[in-house]
């Protein structure tokens, strides 16, 4: 038995499911025509397979299904190069790796050059890489890793630039030769620093033995310096008491001559008799020391005599002292004596008595008498 479905109740099911069609598409629709970019992001848009532009970050509106974005990010973002084999310039293994940082400059460029710029970069660096270290020597690859740095970055700067890439910096991880050629460099490093270490030795054996000699040499030096020295104060030292013994020796006997020529002239002046008769040797010693007395008259020639001051110890070996005070005893009695012949002319002649002697002579007739 088959059952009737009535017409109006078939309309009413028809028409709800149109409807929900309708709504769905609706929200498909909207759901297509707006599109979210990220800040960090660039969209380029194509409809129906043809470019038209750059969408900004936030809020873009862009035809429904028949619209396509690709994004782009335009952060600095990292790329790994594997690691590669090269053969150096001298014949060399090694193995080495790199980092790369780039950032998209032009996302127009980017989506329209070249496929996968990614790829394309990090296949650009590992050619690169291997080309650069091929042209450098195994030290070279060692030691200069700046340079390689450098070089990497100036190949690859006028193909990415193309790209709307920029390469902002390569950093070369490791350089690692191969196992043989290590061993090889173990062994060369070894043999240098023991070849440096023989030198060194060498040096300061030899330098040792410089300072060595040269320390004798200035000890032999000095020491004959110090003993002619000491010869030269000792011979110095017998000359100066040599002629201080024969300076004494004269200068005693010179003092003994004038010590009893002295004295016989003092027993002269006692006498009454005014008339003094003095030795030859006596009046010209005594006239050498008084050469040499200050405000001495003595005359030499036609002019005076200079004076001349004696150091202390010069006066006393000498007895210049001595001799001084003995003729100033000589000169101060005959000054009295004349004073005394003077007075009794003058008492003799005015007819009164004569004063009495009074000097050292009448005392002596006197005594006498």
């Amino acid at each position: 038995m088959i059952d009737v479905i009535p017409l109006p109740l078939q309309s009413a099911e028809l028409a709800v499911g149109v409807g929900t069609l309708v709504l769905l598409l609706a929200v498909i629709t909207i759901w297509q025509t707006v599109t979210f970019v990220d800040a960090y992001e660039r969209g380029a848009l194509t409809v129906f397979g043809e470019y038209r532009k750059l969408l900004e970050p936030g809020l873009n509106v862009v035809p429904p299904f028949v619209s396509t974005v690709h994004r782009f990010d335009v952060r600095t973002q990292t790329l790994d190069v594997p690691s590669q084999e090269a053969i150096t310039r001298d014949n060399s293994p090694v193995t080495a790796d790199a980092v790369i940082y780039i950032r998209v400059m032009d996302a127009k460029r980017a989506f329209l050059e070249v496929d996968d710029y990614k790829r394309a970069v990090s296949n650009l660096a590992q050619t690169t890489l291997r080309a650069v270290l091929g042209d450098m020597e195994l030290d070279e690859t060692l030691s200069r890793r700046g340079h390689i740095n450098a070089r990497i970055r100036k190949e690859l700067d006028e193909p990415t630039d193309e790209w709307g890439i920029r390469v902002e910096a390569v950093e070369v991880r490791e350089v690692t030769p191969s196992q043989e050629v290590t061993r090889a460099m173990e062994r060369q490093t070894s043999a240098e620093r023991s070849r440096r270490a023989t030198i060194l030795e060498a040096q300061g054996e030899r330098r040792s033995a410089v300072e060595r000699a040269e320390g004798n040499k200035q000890s032999n030096i000095i020491r004959a310096q110090g003993e002619k020295q000491s010869q030269i104060l000792e011979a110095q030292g017998d000359a100066i008491s040599t002629v201080l013994r024969a300076k004494s020796a004269e200068s005693m006997g010179e003092r003994a001559i004038i010590d009893q020529g002295m004295d016989t002239l003092r027993e002269i002046g006692r006498s009454e008799s005014t008339t003094f008769v003095l030795p030859q040797e006596l009046t010209s010693m005594v006239g050498r020391y008084g050469k040499h007395l200050t405000g001495s008259d003595v005359a030499e020639g036609e002019g005076s005599l200079e004076s001349l001051e004696f150091d202390a110890e010069t006066r006393e070996l000498i007895g210049l002292d001595d001799i001084a005070e003995i003729i100033g005893e000589i000169d101060a009695e005959a000054e009295m004596d004349l004073k005394e012949l003077e007075q009794q002319a003058q008492a003799v002649k005015e007819g009164v008595d004569a004063p009495g002697p009074t000097g050292p002579a009448d005392a002596a007739s006197r005594d006498g008498e």
